[in-house]
């Protein structure tokens, strides 16, 4: 059709440029209908009606807004229902020009917000406390949005922070809105809940610097100078004090392996725990405490829990009945152990001889044996002397049993006693020992003028004949020294002055002569 390039190419062109003066007429028509210019920030769309306002569907029209002004906290504010344009009713939300009137000149404000007006409670950050008296421009800065003002404490508060930021961001945690300085910081849902005293202590009292991190958690942390063991004890100061008060201590002495019972549980730690080495092991038997209060200067061993109760020092428990095979009776009941245990009684094996200890009492001189028992008791040694004279070679029979110990027994030896009669009656004693010393074979204990005496029964010397009216002294006429008489049995000791024979025929008279009378003569008769 067309017979050259050039002449095509104008005809393209002069087509391209009818076109665009048709474009130019619509726009021309469109800016005449405007009902007033644009603002500043539109300015530059006015020639192109298109890119705000859909003239198919009204209710689309917030839609075309948000191509433009898609960014995401106004889209994301109306798909969660959050900030002030998610709060807005169904009616109204996507209906920008409700609030965003356009074409009022390119100085008009579209944006109509009366900041004395404004409730704050349309947005995500609600007024409370302080912040209902602090002005708008605290926090919106001329510079911003509002929508762009921080929600966060620490935006605003960075300068109020004495922990220099150690603490993080969440000031809300300890703050609240009626007054900074006021905290509601809850202790106990840290690793180290206030407890007892704890919880009236200031904070800068462990939190020497105002940021709070890093303070350690550990008791000697912050009672070191507290600690009166100086370290002794080790730094878990809790095994023994408690948070309600650090004097009051709470260790449970009686689960280690020495429970606290009677004295012990009043004696304070130093008593036994004394400072030094905290790495000796300290004693577990009474002597290694008790040394200095051992008066028996280790005489009774180490085992002071055999005597010594813990309730009492002074106090003791032996029991010497129970535990020895001597029991402790009378006056031995109230003497001192060391008046018998005069050595170690782990070592040293005592005699329960009476004889042992009371050696020096004894005043018989050892003479009547090492049985003082038999006649002293424990309950006093000089009285209630209970000894039984029958039980001895001389029973105390007749006037004997009345007589004082002293009649007899001029010397405390008491042995040395003579048993002989004539010992002690020799001043009674009419026969001048002529008949012996041996008193009982005629008297009677009884009483000494009792006696009885049968020379036939007594004596190998029947007294028949005219020996009946002879009297003792005619036979008995020497003294005797001791029991045996020197009187001869022979009839020629006493008629030795009759004897005619010259003692021709012997010294037996009885083979011829009689009793009845010496000049009867035996032979005649026959």
């Amino acid at each position: 059709m067309y017979r050259c390039l050039p002449c095509l190419f104008w005809s393209v062109f002069l087509l391209f440029i009818l076109a665009l003066s048709a474009i130019a007429s619509a726009d021309s028509l469109k800016t005449l209908l405007m009902p007033g210019p644009l603002t500043d920030a539109h300015a530059k769309y006015e020639h192109d009606c298109n890119k705000c306002h859909n003239i198919t569907s009204k209710t689309e029209q917030g839609k075309v807004c948000l191509r433009c002004h898609d960014h995401k906290d106004i889209r994301n504010d109306i798909n969660k229902r959050t900030g002030f344009h998610g709060r807005l009713s169904d009616s109204v939300q996507l209906k920008c020009k409700h609030c965003h009137t356009e074409h009022k000149g390119r100085k008009a404000e579209i944006i109509l917000l009366n900041p004395s007006t404004f409730n704050h409670i349309n947005t995500d950050f609600v007024l409370k406390g302080a912040h209902r008296k602090i002005v708008c421009q605290a926090c919106h800065k001329p510079e911003k949005k509002y929508s762009q003002a921080a929600h966060k404490c620490y935006s605003c508060h960075r300068k109020n922070d004495v922990h220099k930021g150690k603490q993080g961001n969440k000031c809300d945690n300890c703050h609240t809105e009626n007054n900074w300085k006021k905290t509601k910081f809850n202790h106990n849902k840290t690793h180290f809940p206030l407890k007892g005293s704890h919880k009236k202590t200031a904070c800068n009292a462990c939190h020497i610097t105002p940021t709070y991190k890093d303070t350690p958690k550990t008791c000697i942390s912050c009672h070191q100078i507290d600690d009166i063991h100086p370290g002794e004890f080790g730094i878990k100061c809790n095994r023994c004090h408690n948070s309600v008060k650090w004097k009051n201590g709470h260790f449970n002495h009686n689960k280690t392996d020495f429970p606290l019972k009677g004295s012990h549980q009043k004696a304070t730690c130093n008593s036994c725990h004394t400072l030094g080495d905290k790495k000796t092991k300290l004693p577990k038997d009474c002597y290694g405490c008790h040394k200095n209060d051992d008066i028996h200067q280790g005489q009774y061993g180490k085992k002071c829990h055999t005597c010594h109760r813990s309730t009492s020092w002074q106090k003791q428990i032996f029991n010497h009945t129970k535990n020895t095979d001597f029991p402790l009776l009378g006056k031995h009941k109230s003497i001192s152990c060391s008046l018998c245990h005069s050595g170690n009684v782990y070592k040293e094996k005592l005699k329960t001889d009476c004889i042992n200890c009371h050696k020096q009492d004894d005043v018989h001189k050892g003479k009547q044996g090492r049985k003082c028992d038999n006649c002293h008791n424990e309950s006093s040694w000089k009285s209630n002397v209970k000894f039984d004279h029958d039980l001895t070679k001389f029973p105390l029979i007749g006037m004997h049993a009345t007589t004082q110990c002293g009649e007899c027994h001029l010397s405390t030896t008491y042995s040395d006693a003579n048993t002989d009669c004539n010992n002690c009656h020799t001043d009674d004693d009419i026969h001048k020992q002529r008949l012996g010393t041996d008193c009982a074979n005629c008297h009677n204990p009884n009483a000494w003028d009792i006696w009885i005496f049968d020379h036939n029964k007594s004596t190998t010397f029947k007294i028949d004949g005219a020996h009946k009216k002879a009297g003792c002294y005619d036979c008995h006429k020497t003294p005797s020294s001791g029991k045996k008489l020197v009187t001869a049995s022979d009839c020629i000791g006493c008629h030795r002055s009759d004897d005619i024979h010259h003692r021709q025929f012997g010294r037996d008279c009885g083979q011829c002569h009689t009793t009845d009378s010496f000049k009867d003569i035996l032979l005649k008769r026959r």
